[in-house]
């Protein structure tokens, strides 16, 4: 058990980071710090959060009581939701961390691919949220991902948690829209489609995200479109003929974002791998634009 820096608050689970205690600790600011509705503030739950990088700070600022628990740390904390702010390579090791009757409370905020993965662990129907807010360093303000396509905001939740994610975020003037599976199923392969796609033509062109959306417009569209047929339909999803319109917006939005093909497993991997059942098939590879460009770059 250790003591917190206002002397009375303790956990065993890693650092119970109350409202005292981060006022306690933290170098005066003058960054003003979002108001809160009340009738929020009464229904938000404390939140045990798994990461304490730009995301997780800044979502333990928005709560009161949560607990913080770093790598390599059990996961413990209070009930409700436990929100897993790690890079996708910390993934296996969070949920090993997890006491097994507390993992459907793990939400999933990653980029990416998850499904297949989580499959494998049981965890399908476990909360994900996609967001498109930034923090552009740590302790400050994140920022909306709205659009001029989007003005409502694209950040959505969907599982057992999502209307306590929604709640957290609206009471901190960020949106998040509540989704039923198959819509929240759709926004994230759009999303998929978005980091895939601008990485890689980014990546072979070494401009940025603004850069490839004015100055390579078709090519990065006519990608997307790919990806998103095929991907639709590995998924039982359809996409919306106004995707690409959407997905260009946001692009506009984080014009300055550099471009790398990362994480390669979870994003252009998710559609590489199809690519390779399907040609192992002896059929036509379904992404011939996007092999060909991974090999340009040399991903594969």
């Amino acid at each position: 058990m250790s003591l917190s820096a206002c002397g009375r608050h303790t956990s065993s689970a890693g650092p119970r980071l109350s409202k005292c205690c981060r006022q306690a600790v933290r170098a005066p600011t003058t960054r003003a710090r979002p108001v809160k509705a009340a009738a929020a503030a009464a229904a938000m739950q404390d939140w045990t959060i798994v990461g304490s990088g730009r995301v997780g700070q800044a979502l333990a600022e928005m709560g009161e009581n949560d607990t913080v628990v770093r790598r390599g740390q059990m996961v413990e904390g209070p009930q409700g939701p436990i929100v897993v702010c790690t890079r996708n390579d910390a993934l296996e090791d969070v949920v090993n961390a997890t006491p097994e009757e507390r993992r459907r409370d793990l939400v999933f905020i990653q980029n990416g691919m998850l499904q297949p993965w989580l499959a494998e662990r049981g965890l399908e129907q476990n909360t994900q949220v996609l967001v498109y807010f930034a923090v552009p360093k740590a302790g400050a303000t994140p920022e909306d991902g709205k659009t001029d396509a989007n003005p409502e905001g694209l950040t959505a939740a969907w599982g057992l948690h999502a209307e306590a994610v929604a709640t957290r975020l609206h009471a901190n003037n960020l949106a998040c829209k509540v989704l039923e599976k198959d819509a929240f199923q759709r926004s994230m392969l759009e999303k998929l489609i978005w980091i895939s796609s601008f990485m890689l033509i980014g990546t072979k062109h070494k401009v940025n995200v603004g850069e490839v959306e004015s100055k390579h417009t078709d090519e990065v569209a006519g990608l997307m479109k790919e990806l998103g047929g095929v991907g639709g339909a590995e998924l039982g999803v359809q996409l919306d003929d106004k995707f690409v319109e959407r997905l260009l917006a946001y692009a506009r939005s984080v014009a300055s974002f550099p471009t790398a093909v990362k994480e390669f497993y979870w994003r252009n991997g998710w559609f590489h791998r199809i690519t390779e059942r399907e040609t192992a098939a002896g059929k036509p590879d379904p992404f011939p634009t996007h092999t060909a460009l991974l090999q340009e770059v040399g991903a594969i």
